[in-house]
């Protein structure tokens, strides 16, 4: 009989693409989700992930397996959280959405504090729109805005993506090329410099590149660390390159130990969204929880 944790394990490498971040999404152990691959592996008679260096790539049966499983295992997951029993009796559960830096800048501190029950998950946009839509989410903390006639969404704050570099970071350079604006020989010294970036995602300096230079960036960061924070600690008080949100640095710039080098010709700007179901049990727990990122964001 198959454990529907190896199913479980088996989605998060998937998704992640290693076992090391399969065992974090999952709060296991490595050894753990490594047992759960191999019994699912040999259930089924066939291998699901060729493993090259560090990375895991699903074969063929692989992928038909997730593309199987994936939708099934989402709706068991639902059904565990609404009919789990709760610590407390009658105490209300609500799953939350968004990205992991956001999570940790704002609603991280206040987690001990709320009077209910709160699920915290963390993926892509598009998946948590899907999510919510599907009541597997109750909340999502969003800068994109779904289609689905049967969500709200309420603006509460903004983001601005700005290219920041380690205290020591000499940009005198640049900053003179950016008075000229001289965009080529500004791309030609962004390009020579020490960059950092996250796992599996480029998003920002993507679409900074694009907005400011009309053309997609040909380079790959030298330095890839697990998030958005690691690289504000990694930056802070050396040297080094980053396209992040100015958020997630303000105190770092305020404190001295990064600078905000250039802002774009063009600012990048992200509006951020709640986005919840019209139709919600969980209208006032929600409200609680809009409260907090309002507070906490007019603090930043």
């Amino acid at each position: 009989m198959v454990n529907l944790e190896w199913y479980r394990s088996f989605k998060a490498i998937y998704k992640t693409g290693t076992l090391t971040g399969a065992a974090e999404s999952l709060f296991i152990s490595q050894p753990g989700v490594s047992l759960h691959l191999s019994s699912l592996e040999s259930y089924v008679g066939y291998k699901l992930f060729e493993r090259t260096g560090r990375k895991m790539i699903p074969t063929e049966k692989g992928k038909v397996l997730y593309n199987f499983i994936v939708e099934p295992l989402a709706k068991l997951e639902d059904a565990e959280k609404h009919f789990q029993k709760s610590t407390e009796k009658h105490t209300p559960t609500i799953s939350v959405g968004m990205c992991f830096e956001t999570f940790q800048i704002t609603l991280e501190q206040y987690i001990s504090t709320l009077p209910f029950n709160v699920i915290i998950r963390f993926g892509e946009y598009p998946e948590m729109l899907d999510q919510l839509d599907k009541g597997i989410l109750d909340l999502i903390i969003t800068p994109q805005k779904g289609n689905s006639p049967n969500i709200e969404h309420e603006a509460f704050s903004s983001e601005t993506i700005v290219l920041v570099g380690g205290i020591e970071t000499d940009g005198q350079a640049f900053a003179t090329l950016a008075k000229k604006n001289d965009l080529s020989a500004m791309e030609e010294w962004l390009k020579q410099q020490k960059w950092y970036g996250t796992a599996g995602d480029m998003e920002h300096l993507l679409r900074f590149w694009q907005l400011n230079f009309s053309k997609r960036a040909d380079f790959r960061p030298n330095y890839i660390v697990p998030n958005l924070n690691s690289i504000v600690r990694c930056l802070s008080g050396g040297k080094g390159l980053a396209i992040i949100p100015d958020f997630l640095c303000k105190k770092e710039v305020e404190e001295e130990k990064i600078k905000v080098i250039w802002q774009g010709t063009t600012p990048l700007k992200n509006i951020l969204y709640f986005g919840c179901r019209k139709n919600t049990q969980y209208a006032s727990e929600i409200h609680v929880i809009k409260n907090l990122f309002k507070e906490v964001m007019v603090s930043i």
